[in-house]
């Protein structure tokens, strides 16, 4: 007995179909609900930016750090945003060279998500030092200072470069994948400045055999490139917290534990962005099918699972360790001041997700698109533990204090947000959202028959 795959393309499409409807959203004017998103995507954007310049001018003070909260949402939230970035390069690289055919359509807009969930996240530790004019100071480059360098020890000095690395890397590969499909729509183009625009976009391509021998050759180099950075990058952005002395942070578990989440994270927000993709463009639902969430859902169970074993692992190694001040952190964690975030992070993180063990919430969009926004809460309020509740009460009892949390704190997560989807809708818009040269070799075999016109 053999047993057939689901088809990855629904709809009975030919070439011809895949090209009209990928290209559709770049060459159509937006409909009203797109428009709609953009204005307060846009409202939230110059909010935020309104914001970061008060925080600029004014000062740290206006966030809640205080004595002995040093770190506060800054951090918190780089960390979050470092972590949605993450299924992109899982999706695109690492599903790539284990070619996963499943990833076709959903990997042009992971790949998006990740390269504006970076740029987010950039913004945070050049803001935190609270002095952002003097950042030239922390890049290693020679010049007048001469034997004065940055601290090549510190793990801050390590994100700077992990960081960096990953971002070129992952828009040098979402750019490289998205050559081919430039040059269709430059051909398709009506518009003179639009054919310029996508023609110098599209680096020359012209579909020649020695063209595509040279991408594929390029893509695979690329895609061998991000998979190590799949580990790494979070692994060096946990030393920022595992290589202190601090109890409640100095734990080796942080590398496997972060990258974990970060995935875990990562998926979920291409669950909810591909939720409202389908939504808010319904030829894309032969495309992005139920099969496709509903394997993303799987891996965003799996991960949930490795999130709550670490925080279990973490309260037996802090028991089994003997160390009293190990213990005081975990047992404040769960049941001191802060003890309510504590329980968010779990019933987000571990508890809601395990619902994805039925198939039917598993392929429900509803269940799967609110599961998916429990997951962000719970992963935001994770960061939030670690580094709260780490802090707040130290070795001394009477430089104990809670975070003055601030209307400033809250402004700075959500108007992040507004850059993020502002950036993320603009693409859709920009450029096709679904690779066409990727998804056109998955069609069922015999369906190119007879497609005819331009593909």
């Amino acid at each position: 007995m053999i047993l057939q795959r689901n088809k990855l393309i629904l709809g009975e499409k030919n070439l011809k179909d895949i090209t009209d409807d990928i290209c559709e959203p770049v060459e159509t004017l937006p409909g009203k609900g797109w428009v709609l998103m953009f204005i307060g995507a846009l409202s939230l954007l110059l909010f935020y930016l309104v914001i970061l310049g008060t925080v600029i001018a004014k000062g740290m003070g206006l966030l809640g750090v205080n004595h002995p909260n040093a770190w506060g949402t800054m951090i918190i939230t780089f960390v979050f945003w470092i972590g949605i970035g993450h299924a992109g390069t899982l999706i695109s690289a690492v599903l790539f060279l284990f070619r996963q055919k499943w990833r076709t359509s959903v990997a042009r807009t992971a790949e998006a998500m990740t390269v504006f969930a970076v740029m987010t996240a950039g913004l945070f530790p050049l803001l935190h030092t609270g002095r952002p004019w003097l950042d030239l100071w922390l890049f290693p480059y020679p010049n007048q200072r001469g034997p004065l360098w940055v601290n090549f020890r510190s793990p801050l000095l390590w994100d700077v470069f992990a960081v960096s690395t990953y971002a070129t890397v992952s828009i040098s590969f979402w750019y490289i994948g998205m050559v081919p499909d430039f040059a269709t729509i430059k051909d398709r183009a009506k518009n003179k400045v639009r054919r310029m625009i996508y023609g110098a976009l599209s680096l020359g391509w012209r579909g020649t055999g020695r063209n595509w021998a040279h991408y594929e050759m390029l893509y695979l180099i690329l895609a061998g490139l991000s998979t190590p950075l799949v580990l790494s990058v979070h692994t060096i952005v946990s030393f920022d917290f595992a290589v202190a002395t601090l109890p409640g942070w100095h734990t080796t578990i942080f590398p496997p534990y972060f990258v974990a989440g970060a995935i875990f994270s990562g998926f979920a927000m291409v669950v909810t962005l591909m939720t409202l993709v389908r939504i808010g463009f319904p030829a894309f639902k032969d495309y992005i099918t139920i099969d496709h969430m509903e394997v993303m859902n799987k891996i965003i169970m799996t991960t949930g699972m490795l999130v709550g074993y670490a925080y279990a692992s973490e309260f037996f190694i802090a028991g089994y360790s003997g160390n009293i001040y190990e213990r005081f952190v975990f047992i404040n964690r769960a049941f001191g001041p802060y003890g309510w975030s504590y329980w968010i992070m779990v019933s987000c993180n571990t508890i809601f997700p395990q619902i994805f063990w039925f198939r039917r919430f598993r392929r429900s969009i509803p269940v799967m698109f609110v599961v998916s926004i429990f997951v962000n809460i719970g992963m935001w309020f994770e960061r939030y533990v670690i580094t709260i509740t780490s802090l707040h009460r130290d070795f001394i009892p009477a430089s104990w204090g809670n975070y003055a949390w601030s209307f400033f704190d809250a402004a700075v997560l959500f108007g992040s947000f507004g850059m993020f989807l502002t950036l993320f809708l603009l693409y859709l818009r920009a450029f096709p959202a679904i690779s066409i040269a990727e998804v056109k070799p998955v069609l069922p075999v015999g369906r190119e028959k007879g497609q005819g016109g331009h593909h």
